[in-house]
């Protein structure tokens, strides 16, 4: 919504009257102004059927005092009869269709919901024992750090304080223009009885002038059989045709001042909700996330400090576990060792087997070294014979 706003000036509530009497002042629109005529006989003639029986007694004596001022001789005050209030009326109505188009609502809806976007992330059922997703939708995922967590916190915080700057600065405009709105408001009614003083005294004249001037004039003409009177007569009706024609137009304006009044509370009210709604995300809503999001931090804080006692006390038990059990096992086996002797009868056993095997292996290895020896020796001594008898056999050739 536009925060520079310009419209045009209206009149303060406590100068309504001043108003009205303003558009009465000149009601045929020209500087000159006839004299009032007292109006008391008329009064007590009035029937209560008319407009002039509806309107409150100080504007009764207004429409009297004006119907006595139409004057069916002047023409031209008869097609500017009015006129004053339907031109104000006129800049009324662009007054009000101009503030209708600086209202940017739209904006102000954008805000607050970028605000129920921001607030929708904290869903107080997730702050629950074993809810585990409002961080992980919030951010993205558990952050296995206090502080990141912390730091994220901070940072959607500050984007929802600058929300809440912004609706804070809409809702002074918007209250400003209800205050707008209600001169609004008042100054169409001014224009509505306004209005009604001039239909009301024209209906007066009308009525006067159907009851007791045309039938006099044409009383007076037949009773002269004058020509030029039948046309006084004519010219009469012809006026009063004109003024019927006028205040049903004058009639239409007042429906336009009829219609702007809802409008104008429609769009008070719709300002007003705004209002309260900003005041509520400002008031309620905005701390209640802040609330419960420092209730999120404060339930995370545990959850670390609960799985750190956890770590410690599972390795704390382990180490227990670990250390008893190597406790059981050296005990087990410093026992064995100590009721063993110093060397084992099986190893003993094992020993001798193993040495009676290497004496008895050694002299078979002996024995076949003797038996090889003396096979050696015996084909030694048959070589030998051979190669005798054979160097005897080359002698002898």
């Amino acid at each position: 919504m536009s925060e520079n706003k310009s419209p045009q000036p209206q009149p303060q509530l406590n100068k309504s009257n001043n108003l009205l009497d303003d558009i009465l002042a000149n009601p045929f629109g020209d500087s000159q102004t006839p004299t009032p005529q007292p109006a008391a006989a008329q009064l007590e003639e009035s029937k209560p059927v008319k407009l002039i029986d509806v309107i409150p007694e100080e504007n009764r004596v207004k429409a009297y005092q004006l119907a006595a001022q139409i004057d069916p001789r002047n023409h031209q005050a008869m097609i500017t009869y009015g006129t004053q209030a339907q031109g104000k009326l006129l800049t009324f109505s662009h007054t009000m269709l101009e503030h209708v188009q600086k209202q940017d609502i739209g904006e102000v809806g954008e805000i607050i919901s970028d605000l129920m976007k921001k607030l929708d992330e904290v869903n107080p059922d997730e702050l629950k024992s074993g809810k585990t997703s409002f961080f992980a939708r919030m951010f993205g995922k558990i952050s296995s750090s206090v502080q990141e967590v912390l730091s994220k916190y901070q940072k959607t915080g500050a984007q929802i304080d600058r929300i809440s700057v912004k609706l804070d600065r809409s809702k002074n405009v918007l209250l400003s223009d209800i205050k707008l709105l209600e001169q609004l408001y008042e100054t169409n009614k001014d224009y509505f009885h306004a209005l009604n003083v001039y239909i009301a005294a024209g209906e007066i004249k009308l009525e006067e002038l159907h009851e007791k001037i045309i039938p006099a004039m044409k009383k007076e003409a037949e009773a002269t059989n004058d020509q030029m009177k039948f046309q006084e007569v004519n010219d009469m009706i012809q006026f009063a045709d004109r003024l019927d024609k006028r205040l049903y137009d004058l009639k239409l304006s007042r429906e336009i001042t009829i219609q702007s009044a809802p409008q104008i509370r429609l769009i008070q009210n719709t300002n007003q909700a705004l209002v309260e709604k900003i005041q509520s995300s400002i008031m309620t809503a905005i701390p209640l996330w802040k609330n419960q999001v420092a209730i999120a931090l404060t339930l995370i804080r545990q959850r670390h400090a609960v799985e750190a006692q956890k770590k410690v006390s599972q390795t704390t038990n382990e180490l227990l576990l670990k250390n008893a059990e190597m406790l059981k096992t050296n005990t087990i086996e410093t026992a064995k060792e100590n009721e063993r002797g110093l060397v084992d009868i099986e190893t003993l056993k094992k020993t001798q087997e193993n040495l009676i095997t290497t004496l008895e292996e050694t002299m078979r290895i002996q024995e076949e070294g003797r038996n090889k020896r003396r096979i050696a020796e015996q084909e030694l001594a048959s070589m030998e014979n051979d190669l005798r008898v054979k160097l005897l056999e080359i002698k002898g050739n």
